[in-house]
């Protein structure tokens, strides 16, 4: 006869279903925080579109002539960067420091794994309720886009599908880097110096990429948010892409995806069994 704790659970259950109880355990932890996160959603977008797409980008339309940045008004032209970027950076956040919590700060992951839960349900909890998180700060962020005619709703809303996407490929890498980050100075360090900046300023966001030097290109490449950028662009307002471009951008960011998500399953299994 079962005692103690196995009298009570449903070990079964708690097999099959473990994923969702690690997502269930994440959103609730959001909820605590669930006023700033709104506010910071909504006050964000409207602070960068009110500067950047009306005050910066009235002096550029005016230089730039009735063609606006790529024959289209710089706040469009601007917008699917800043929404993928926003998707980017929220999906990012939630799969680093979760991760650095319950791995080091407060393991977290460690009780989690003492249940029938294993590894891989915890890596991807964590990673679907990051998802979640996002989507909401998304479809915010795309609402202010629209008060803010800077795109047109019926004919842009796949940007936000496009955005998500290269969202939860970057951040697949991200959370498998942070579950095999040993220093955390380090590691934060490096990703806000070396990561976060370079990705925000050279992957096409407030110009197009070609017309910057070649080295400097490169970097745009490698970035999820510049594949993400002309993906959005491409849909929001029918930036010229070849039919290949397209093709690599999708590639790549599913190549992404898949590695990141093998990778994290292996971190979080080795880690939480030693």
């Amino acid at each position: 006869m079962r005692q103690g704790s196995l009298a009570v659970v449903d070990t079964e259950r708690a097999i099959k279903l473990g994923t969702l109880f690690v997502v269930e355990a994440r959103l609730r932890t959001m909820l605590h925080w669930i006023f700033s996160l709104l506010t910071g959603s909504l006050l964000n977008p409207f602070f960068y579109l009110a500067s950047l797409g009306i005050g910066v980008g009235t002096f550029i339309n005016s230089r730039a002539g009735s063609g606006g940045v790529d024959g289209v008004k710089y706040i469009v032209f601007l917008a699917p960067a800043l929404l993928a970027s926003v998707a980017i950076q929220d999906f990012m956040g939630e799969v680093t420091f979760p991760v650095l919590q319950g791995f080091k700060w407060e393991k977290l992951f460690f009780a989690m794994n003492a249940t029938p839960l294993s590894g891989r349900q915890i890596a991807l909890g964590t990673y679907f309720s990051a998802m979640l998180r996002t989507v909401g700060s998304v479809l915010i962020y795309f609402a202010v886009l629209v008060g803010f005619k800077a795109v047109h709703p019926a004919q842009a809303w796949p940007m936000m599908l496009t955005s998500l996407f290269a969202a939860a490929c970057f951040a697949a890498i991200m959370l498998a880097a942070a579950a095999a980050t040993e220093n955390d100075d380090l590691f934060l360090n490096l990703m806000g110096r070396l990561l976060i900046m370079p990705l925000f300023l050279f992957s096409g966001t407030f110009y197009p990429l070609t017309s910057m030097p070649i080295p400097l290109q490169a970097i745009g490449w490698i970035s999820p948010l510049w594949h993400a950028t002309e993906i959005g662009r491409w849909v929001s307002y029918g930036h010229s892409i070849p039919g290949t471009m397209i093709a690599i951008h999708f590639i790549y960011l599913t190549v992404l995806l898949v590695v990141g998500l093998l990778w994290a399953f292996n971190r979080f299994e080795y880690r939480l069994s030693k």
